[in-house]
């Protein structure tokens, strides 16, 4: 029995990717090198922007969270992974379960919300650049990112404190490289109906809310954009906005194309492969994007390699 809680599971199996043994190290070093470059990629944000006054700008502070919080979203189950690749058993506790699943659901959410900022202080840059500075203070900007926290946090709590309240009995192999609620949820061997509720509710507020006002600060963005007369001042207007709309379609699309299907054992093993998407290579390609397609990035990154060399 674990302590607090009905269940007879003390450990779970995580099934992984495949099951077959020669794909397993394969697999292995592709996620590995993944991982790096996503560890690299977002530390190097993370530090460039903290040292970097040139930096210290509203969008640049969005930019510093979310970069944070790409490495520790792909640091909650990527060390994990990449130990069942070369291990025998694949075995999490049911409290590392858990906490897996909590520390998941926080940072994803925390992502939503961090890109719905992003997207509010480029529609203030562009539709409002006369208030820009009233607007996105930095009084407004630490308000947005604790809002974006505590989201989080009410979010992450009420999906772990659902699961803790289920009973899982004989049933403990998870079909998928990470505990996730949906397919913890199919382990169950007590009635799920307010767990279901609850992730409706949740989910339907944390996707709703950041979609609506990212299309809608988009539409005013688009509208605005139309009514620059040069083309040049068009193009530089959508060239601050193109890599985050690039980072919200990989977010919001890829995540849309995992979770809204219905639920079988057959789709869950569609699932958890188009979930590599979603979970490992996004946190890895949003430093890229931000930093391939942001000249003051680049600027800030000669300066830094220059400075070293001096």
């Amino acid at each position: 029995m674990v302590p607090g809680n009905d269940s007879l599971v003390t450990e779970f199996i995580l099934e992984g990717l495949t099951h077959q043994p020669d794909l397993q190290f394969s697999l292995f070093f592709l996620f590995l090198v993944i991982y790096v470059v996503t560890l690299l990629g977002d530390l190097g944000l993370v530090t460039l922007i903290g040292l970097n006054s040139h930096l210290h700008t509203p969008m640049y502070f969005f930019l510093f969270n979310l970069s944070f919080i790409d490495l520790c979203y792909s640091s909650v189950f990527t060390p994990k992974m990449l130990i069942n690749f070369i291990s025998e058993k694949n075995i999490i506790s049911y409290n590392g379960c858990m906490t897996q699943l909590f520390f998941y659901c926080f940072f994803v959410i925390s992502e939503c919300y961090v890109l719905m900022s992003m997207a509010y202080d480029r529609y203030m840059a562009i539709c409002n650049p006369l208030l820009y500075h009233i607007a996105v203070s930095p009084t407004v900007c630490s308000s947005l990112m604790l809002g974006s926290y505590l989201m989080a946090f009410s979010g992450a709590m009420a999906h772990t404190g659902c699961m803790l309240r289920l009973t899982f009995c004989d049933a403990n192999t998870i079909n998928h490289y990470l505990c996730d609620i949906l397919p913890l949820l199919q382990l169950s061997c007590t009635g799920t109906y307010i767990n279901e509720l609850v992730v409706f509710i949740v989910v339907g507020i944390n996707i709703i809310v950041p979609t609506v006002t990212i299309f809608i600060s988009y539409g005013f963005i688009l509208s605005s954009i139309l009514h620059i007369s040069s083309k040049e001042g068009r193009s530089k207007a959508f060239s601050t906005c193109s890599s985050h709309i690039i980072a919200v379609s990989l977010f919001f699309g890829s995540g849309a194309f995992m979770y809204l299907k219905p639920s079988s054992a057959e789709s869950m093993d569609k699932r958890k492969i188009s979930s590599v998407f979603y979970t490992n290579v996004v946190p890895m390609l949003n430093p890229l994007i931000y930093s391939l397609r942001n000249k003051d990035v680049k600027f800030a990154l000669r300066k830094a390699l220059r400075s070293r060399k001096l």
